[in-house]
């Protein structure tokens, strides 16, 4: 800073000043400055300013996910593209870590506050009863909850196996704010499209029970089965890890029942296509014998024969979306909970009419 003090003419204060946009320097001197320390190659240490109380210029995330569901799914892959889409624009760094479970990824924001690692962070798969939301406004530290927070119909219930109790939803304690998807609307729309169909007999292959979006989906199918007076013995959950191993096993169980479904709906689009494979091997026709639903849409789902009906999201433009809501809190701006497009329902050739127009 003294040799840019020096070449610019200025004062080593003035040069603290322009260089962290602080007011006491003209607009001149300040980009006099800022011309030199480019110049002379000066970038601000990261640490140092931790230390001082300034913003890092960096934002965490944390993924509490099995490891080895993440390297084949789609879904993470684009998010993270639209959020470092949206921080690269405004020069700040993305901090991504991997940890076992809620307990770690809980520790972890404790690390990164302690440490004044990051200044804000974005947090993915929100659960019933979630204890983060209370943890990190305890600490102070601006978070965007991706996926809302709030409980789905029907609570967690619905599966085959138990999942939890659920539980309701704590206040956000400021500075918190949330970008969600209709889950509850993207399953009714793709329980309608089977209905008409006629499938009467639909399973519902859904990812880690516990999460706020499963649960949504679960108590969504339940609620439209309700309404269309379908039995509840042939229209549930069974939870997964989100695996293709966990959803070709779910499959195989599903497809070796004494009634199987004519349709299964996949919560994401790896699993769908493991269902569609397992199908195939087992002697049942995708979709003559069963219609296959992806509920995210990625090349697989293109490439797949049959092609799979998926709902249509722009997932990196959600990851931007909560990049860019983060960046708004750090900025000063109010919390906001913002609802995102519904996904759309791209019908492709992995859905037809039940065998006999009326599953019986």
């Amino acid at each position: 800073m003294k040799d840019i003090a020096v070449r610019a003419g200025v004062s080593p204060t003035a040069v603290s000043f322009a260089l962290n946009g602080r007011a006491g320097v003209s607009s001149g001197t300040r980009a006099r400055v800022r011309r030199v320390a480019e110049e002379l190659g000066w970038q601000a240490n990261s640490a140092a300013r931790a230390l001082s109380g300034e913003p890092t210029g960096c934002v965490g995330l944390v993924l509490a996910r099995p490891a080895h569901t993440l390297g084949v799914e789609s879904f993470f892959l684009q998010l993270v593209s639209g959020i470092q889409e949206a921080l690269g624009a405004r020069r700040v760094a993305l901090l991504f870590q991997v940890v076992a479970d809620l307990d770690a990824e809980c520790a972890t924001y404790r690390r990164w506050w302690a440490e004044r690692r990051v200044d804000g962070v974005l947090v993915v798969d929100p659960r019933v009863a979630d204890p983060r939301p209370g943890l990190l406004g305890a600490l102070g530290l601006p978070a965007v909850f991706i996926g809302g927070l709030e409980d789905g119909p029907g609570g967690s219930g619905g599966f085959r196996t138990p999942s939890g109790a659920p539980g309701a939803p704590a206040p956000l304690p400021p500075p918190l704010s949330t970008v969600r998807a209709d889950d509850a609307a993207a399953m009714r729309s793709v329980v309608d499209h089977l209905y008409g169909l006629g499938h009467r007999r639909i399973t519902h292959v859904a990812g880690l029970p516990g999460l706020a979006h499963t649960a949504r989906r679960v108590g969504a199918l339940r609620a439209e089965a309700r309404r269309l007076g379908l039995d509840p013995g042939q229209v549930f959950s069974v939870p997964t890890d989100y695996s293709d191993t966990e959803g070709a096993e779910a499959t195989r169980r599903l497809l070796g029942s004494p009634r199987p479904p004519t349709a299964i709906v996949y919560d994401n689009d790896v699993m769908a296509v493991a269902g569609a494979f397992v199908a195939a091997g087992l002697g049942v026709p995708v979709p003559a014998a069963l219609s296959v639903v992806a509920w995210d849409d990625s090349a697989l789902c293109r490439v797949t024969h049959p092609r799979l009906t998926s709902l249509v999201r722009d997932t990196a433009g959600f990851g931007r979306l909560a990049a860019r809501e983060l960046l708004a809190l750090l900025d000063g701006g109010p919390v906001r909970h913002v609802q995102a497009e519904l996904p759309r329902l791209e019908i492709r050739e992995s859905t037809s009419f039940a065998a006999d127009g009326r599953d019986a």
